[in-house]
């Protein structure tokens, strides 16, 4: 038993997987048709850049997406190894735009107007440079819960991602954070500022959920040929119904990584395969259970592993 994960922000960088677009035109074609969608020359901000315009949450969403969706592709035109196999397909926020889309739960060309119209209201729901997100580590999520909680009443913060043991993102005001970073030095517990310019995925984000929630309820969500688990809950559904409205909730709900890898093993799976750009989950996959076997595909070399 298998399952497939795909990445979500983070993971971008200038010229990825450009080996592909240059060998198969069917991978050309595919980020020739994102251009074309989002009427903005996406492929070259994706191998050219400049990373600044990459970076912008509005670009890097519908870029994560079109790459992990052409590894996707030539990994059922290359090989025999048959994906749609997989017991689960997961996403790590953004991410979950991607196993929707490989499910064939949505369509390609809607996944990449969302993901544009998504990272934009993402980025505009709180003015810029007046929110952000921090990353504790070393602590399990009680801990931090428990310092949110016993210290409301000075700063308010919020519980983003739970990533891994060891590892959760929180969001909120950067005025807030700063107080809740004072606070983890004084327990002596590690935390990084995290490069983004905005809070995701907490209440800040409601007024981007507003505008995706008219967005989402316009597309007919199909039954998708794999298990999608939600960030939201962690717990896997088929229902297209279900994740439709999960995928709402998911703008401003923490996402419940760590949840969803042992909610998967629990059942049985071992096995992952993160398809997209970087490594970043398959590090996660290893906090989580060491045991778990996990392999990346982002290039023609990787797919051998398969």
């Amino acid at each position: 038993m298998f399952s497939v994960l795909f990445p979500g922000q983070g993971s971008q960088s200038i010229g990825m997987i450009k080996e592909l677009y240059d060998n198969f035109s069917y991978i050309k074609d595919i980020f020739n048709q994102a251009d074309d969608v989002l009427n903005l020359p996406l492929s070259k901000m994706i191998f050219e850049g400049p990373k600044d315009k990459l970076d912008e949450t509005e670009n890097t969403q519908p870029a994560i997406f079109t790459v992990s969706y052409a590894i996707f592709k030539l990994i059922k035109n290359e090989t025999s190894f048959e994906l749609n196999k997989a017991k689960y397909f997961a996403g790590h926020s953004l991410g979950e735009y991607s196993a929707l889309a490989c499910s064939e739960a949505i369509k390609f060309d809607e996944t990449v107007k969302l993901l544009k119209i998504r990272g934009k209201a993402m980025q505009n729901a709180v003015p810029k440079n007046e929110g952000g997100m921090v990353a504790i580590l070393g602590q399990k999520i009680e801990k931090i819960n428990e310092i949110l909680y016993s210290n409301k009443s000075k700063f308010n913060c919020f519980l983003a991602n739970d990533n891994s043991i060891g590892q959760v993102v929180i969001s909120g005001k950067l005025k807030d954070l700063d107080q809740m970073i004072i606070e983890l030095k004084r327990l002596n517990i590690k935390n990084i500022k995290l490069p983004v310019s905005a809070p995701f995925h907490c209440i800040l984000m409601n007024p981007a959920t507003k505008i995706m929630e008219k967005e989402i309820t316009k597309i007919k969500f199909s039954k998708p040929r794999n298990k999608i688990v939600s960030n939201v809950t962690g717990e896997s559904s088929d229902d297209p119904i279900k994740i439709q409205n999960l995928l709402i909730q998911q703008i401003e709900k923490p996402v419940l990584w760590r949840e969803s890898i042992l909610n998967m093993i629990n059942e049985g799976n071992q096995k992952f395969i993160e398809i997209g750009p970087g490594k970043v989950l398959s590090g996660l996959v290893k906090r989580i259970d060491s045991n778990a076997k996990i392999i990346q595909v982002n290039n023609i070399s990787d797919l051998k592993n398969l």
